[in-house]
């Protein structure tokens, strides 16, 4: 007797490659990760805006150097004055349990605003050991060896 093995993860079965290489693409035009956003802002001209849409109180206590503080609720009455709408836009909030840089990409984006999603936000820039500006000036932490080469002191992930 032949026993068949049942896999859970394929219960499911994956897409097919042309539908799954669409999806992929589409998704790579909606988000970028914060190991691409700190190398292009390194770069000198990202070629982008980068919006932290999390609230005053946020903001203050930690923010990404150079980050243009722009509140969700404030995008309708604020963005078309504070942003280029020729240049694109990413957004972020705290992290992956957050949908705030959703929300805000999606008011940018009703505005007429090309805008992606900074993936893991705050969360993952600092976990990767990126510098943090606040109150004491720019603060980096440990990397997390989890989200971080060890020993790279922040370095990129090379994937």
């Amino acid at each position: 007797m032949t026993t068949t093995q049942f896999s859970a993860a394929l219960r499911v079965p994956p897409a097919a490659p042309a539908t799954a290489a669409a999806f992929f693409a589409a998704r790579l035009s909606f988000e970028t990760d914060v190991s691409d956003v700190r190398a292009s802002l390194e770069s000198g001209d990202a070629g982008f805006v980068l919006v932290d849409s999390r609230s005053d109180a946020a903001w203050t206590q930690g923010h990404v150097p150079g980050a243009v503080h722009l509140p969700t609720a404030d995008i309708p009455a604020s963005a078309v004055r504070l942003l280029d709408p020729a240049v694109p836009v990413i957004t972020y909030c705290w992290g992956p349990g957050c949908n705030g840089a959703t929300r805000a990409a999606l008011a940018l984006a009703r505005l007429g605003f090309q805008v992606k999603e900074m993936i893991g936000g705050i969360e993952y820039w600092t976990r990767e050991g990126f510098p943090v500006e606040g109150p004491d000036g720019l603060v980096h932490q440990t990397p997390d060896p989890l989200t971080a080469p060890v020993g790279a002191g922040g370095a990129y992930c090379g994937c």
